[in-house]
């Protein structure tokens, strides 16, 4: 069977970056690690081509050479997942599709036209559909309530990725979380018993990237990476020493829950496998909020401290904030605003709440008769779906003064600036391979627009060289979180451009809704 699978566009997003990445002649953030992995799971004497559109785009000679074409997305990509599916069909291929969009909505991939739903977790579902496919079956959909045990999940074929398109790297050590957040649907896609790999199996992953030439930072894309805090602490004692064998080759990253402050053993293992940041749900410093949307863990310790504790260890701090839970008082957003200030957070993702299907939320939300249709959409230019408590239009004039607020090209450098000096240091020495002509063109190029041509200027110069100064192994991990603010400088005004337009829109409809109600009861006096 010659399979190609292809990863659909993602919109321009928070975490999109593309005038960033190109500085370093990078094409995508990350690799999609689920595709990777599905053509580990499926037959390996089956042919593989994959193409991540976010790099380029599917060849004629690829379509030509195609039996079968297989399309992973999550909700944020469903535009560009259609279009796959239609392009597939017109060309009289079938095609199989999975991963969380298809699992949340499975009626929309199946309208989408896809002949095969594999969804769930494919350690089950794919060799369920491998065996109807070997019994001749052109079309069905497979599912399984039963989460696989992640021990027997093969090495996933990195080699069929174009690497240099990637500026980071992205394995997996564990699935699912153990909290109930009414608003995530990381337990209703995965449970909430963490399912961990083992430690040989983890470092084996690593070893493959390292062989394969690997270089630069690694994503761990756990949604909750302490979610299981004693086989952590297994895969760090294990994994320190294979860092220290290789000469410390990554930076690593990834998610974790607010409680990672309490565990100075965790941090500080984090911080000796050369762990640099981590990102933190915080959602929202309101107490009443995070009570309502069963964040409660949060509600356990100081927030401010906690992301003070994380920064001290070493480990720079990013986080998702959100706007408009039920019963939310006026000014949340500029609650947020101050937060992020007092606890120097550079990156502080911010978005409207969406009902995503198949939570707490929704459930709830759809008993109440709020829900706004039947679809979700979690970009940060979306209004929300559902009728929140407040009116939607205070709520998305708020958020957009918070945006334009937090990526404020001044007050962003500043944070930065901060946020370094707040940071231990790392403790080991890694040299990332990346091509030095694009890294001096990057330099040059942020030096330029933040140094001389923009108001960041009279800022810029004294904040490097004192970070120079003052944190020696931090300036070029510094550098290059400034230059993440070539992205959020233009992603704001979009922002702004596309909720206005939102609003804009329902103004008109609503106008014209009540312009028709009138006409018609002044038809009615008449008749």
């Amino acid at each position: 069977m010659r399979a190609l699978l292809i990863y659909p566009q993602f919109p321009p997003s928070f975490w999109s970056f593309e005038r960033t990445l190109k500085l370093v002649n990078r094409q995508a953030l990350l690799p999609p690690l689920g595709l990777v992995t599905v053509a580990a799971i499926l037959p390996q004497e089956w042919d593989f081509k994959l193409v991540d559109r976010n790099v380029r785009d599917v060849t004629e000679a690829e379509w030509n050479w195609a039996e079968l074409v297989i399309v992973s997305a999550m909700i944020v990509q469903k535009d560009d997942f259609a279009q796959q599916i239609r392009e597939s069909k017109r060309r009289g291929v079938p095609v199989a599709v999975g991963g969380p969009y298809a699992t949340s909505m499975p009626r929309e991939a199946a309208a989408s036209g896809a002949d095969f739903l594999v969804l769930d977790e494919g350690e089950i579902t794919l060799p369920m559909f491998v065996e109807a496919l070997g019994q001749g079956a052109t079309s069905g959909t497979y599912r399984s309530e039963v989460k696989p045990d992640v021990t027997q999940t093969p090495i996933p074929r990195y080699d069929l990725l174009e690497m240099d398109a990637y500026d980071n790297m992205s394995v997996q050590f564990s699935r699912g979380c153990p909290f109930q957040c009414e608003f995530c649907d990381i337990i209703v896609l995965y449970g909430r018993k963490p399912r961990t790999k083992t430690p040989e199996q983890f470092i084996a992953e690593l070893e493959r990237l390292y062989e394969l030439g690997w270089r630069r930072s690694i994503f761990l894309v756990d949604d909750n990476f302490i979610g299981n805090k004693r086989n952590v602490k297994r895969l760090l004692h294990a994994l320190k020493e294979w860092m220290e064998e290789h000469n410390y080759p990554f930076f690593l990253n990834t998610e974790a829950s607010v409680d990672l402050a309490q565990d100075s053993e965790l941090m500080e293992l984090m911080v000796e496998c050369n762990f640099n940041s981590v990102f933190l749900g915080i959602e929202t410093p309101d107490v009443e909020s995070l009570t309502i949307a069963k964040k409660v863990q949060n509600t356990r310790d100081s927030l401010n401290q906690s992301v003070q504790a994380i920064a001290h260890h070493g480990l720079r701090v990013t986080a998702g904030f959100i706007v408009g839970f039920d019963g939310e008082k006026p000014g949340a957003g500029d609650r947020v605003v101050q937060f992020v200030e007092n606890t120097s957070i550079a990156l502080a993702m911010f978005s409207m709440l969406q009902a995503l299907p198949g939570t707490a939320l929704w459930q709830r939300l759809d008993r109440e008769g709020r829900l706004l249709g039947e679809g979700a959409n979690i970009n940060q230019t979306t209004l929300m779906n559902f009728v929140p408590t407040r009116p939607i239009e205070a709520i998305a004039q708020e958020y957009i003064r918070t945006f334009w607020e937090l990526y404020d090209p001044v007050k962003y450098l500043e944070r930065t600036y901060r946020q370094f000096l707040l940071m231990g240091e790392p403790r080991h020495k890694t040299k990332l391979r990346r091509p030095q002509l694009a890294v001096i063109r990057a330099l040059l190029t942020i030096a330029w627009r933040q140094g001389i041509v923009r108001k960041t200027r009279w800022k810029f110069w004294p904040y490097l060289f004192h970070i120079m100064q003052a944190k020696p192994k931090h300036w070029q991990h510094y550098l290059s979180v400034c230059a993440l603010g070539e992205h959020f400088l233009s992603y704001r005004q979009l922002v702004r451009n596309q909720i206005e337009a939102q609003l804009h829109d329902r103004a008109t409809m609503r106008a014209a809704s009540e312009s028709n109600g009138t006409c018609e009861s002044s038809q009615t006096v008449a008749a």
